[in-house]
């Protein structure tokens, strides 16, 4: 079901239904908080208000076009002055996809180069930082080479390292200097077998390996994960390592486990909300209904209570 569904989630036919359905578009509203910029400025206030931090995706992927990736840099730019203006920089910041700036199209990766650019300097401006998103594997080189460049000039520019990838502890590695912000997920795309591990146990433990080597090596480390074993696995490792509170961070995905998301918040640790809004909602969905049974259950009970 899970390879099912991430395979749907590239599908342009299932997608142009999925998108004109009523009842997919109410269950969005869980992982989604709307459409607009206003949309994502309520959400960053309501989370702020609770002790936590936000990274803000405005939702896009896999660009088809010059003039639809340089749409995707002016939202960005514009996203990131909008938060300036609301004064919400101080806990806010934004993640990007290299393929929504263009990096896939011909050409792209000067592209890209040009487009990220922009984003990262604008949001300097503003006074917050931008984190690259991975996608699947045959575009981390890519995503790295041009995070590898802005880093030059933005230190603070972070990027995100998918634990189920075989290369992460290498990339870790690489990554995982002294106050280098990484972001450590599980990985949310469908990878062959020869190269990605494909247990959850496997996927786990390649975890915890990942995050002791980021660790080890002085990174801010982004530990991006609701599960509630690599959670308190996390929080001893971080306990061995002596870090102190304001030295890491826990992220979770807006509106997948809020009660824990407060509970690390009142507890001391600092603890960033992933939240995506935009039109272009349906690829991130899917990975979301892909990722937990239950997430599947929210839209199957909304299908039944149609009738």
């Amino acid at each position: 079901m899970k390879n099912l569904l991430l395979a749907a989630s590239r599908n342009h036919v299932v997608r142009d239904l999925a998108t004109r359905m009523p009842v997919v578009r109410r269950t969005v509203d869980r992982f989604v908080p709307g459409e607009d910029v206003d949309d994502a400025v309520r959400a960053i206030r309501e989370i702020r208000a609770s002790g936590r931090l936000a990274t803000i995706d405005h939702l896009g992927e896999d660009t088809t076009s010059q003039a639809a990736a340089l749409a995707a840099t002016e939202s960005n730019i514009a996203l990131v002055r909008r938060m300036a203006d609301e004064g919400l920089t101080d806990v806010a910041e934004i993640s990007v996809k290299a393929s929504a700036i263009g990096q896939g199209l011909p050409g792209g990766v000067h592209l890209a180069a040009e487009n990220a650019g922009r984003i990262v300097s604008a949001a300097a401006e503003a006074g917050t930082t931008v984190t690259f998103d991975a996608e699947d594997h045959t575009t981390l080189d890519g995503m790295h080479g041009l995070v590898d460049a802005l880093r030059r000039e933005f230190p603070d520019t972070g990027l995100v390292l998918q634990a189920m990838l075989f290369r992460t502890e290498a990339d870790a590695a690489r990554y995982g200097g002294e106050g280098s912000r990484v972001r450590l997920c599980k990985g949310a795309y469908a990878e062959p077998e020869r190269v990605a591990h494909q247990t959850p146990q496997a996927i786990g433990e390649a975890f915890q390996r990942c995050l002791t080597v980021l660790l080890d090596g002085g990174a801010y480390p982004m530990i991006a994960t609701h599960d509630p074993r690599m959670i308190t696995a996390s929080l001893g490792q971080l306990l061995v390592a002596g870090r102190e509170p304001g030295s890491y961070e826990f992220q979770m995905l807006y509106g997948v486990r809020p009660e824990e998301q407060l509970r690390l918040a009142r507890e001391g640790h600092r603890v960033r909300v992933y939240v995506p809004y935009g039109v272009d909602w349906y690829g991130y969905y899917m990975r979301r209904l892909a990722e937990k049974p239950a997430n599947l259950a929210l839209l199957g009970r909304a299908l039944i209570s149609r009738r």
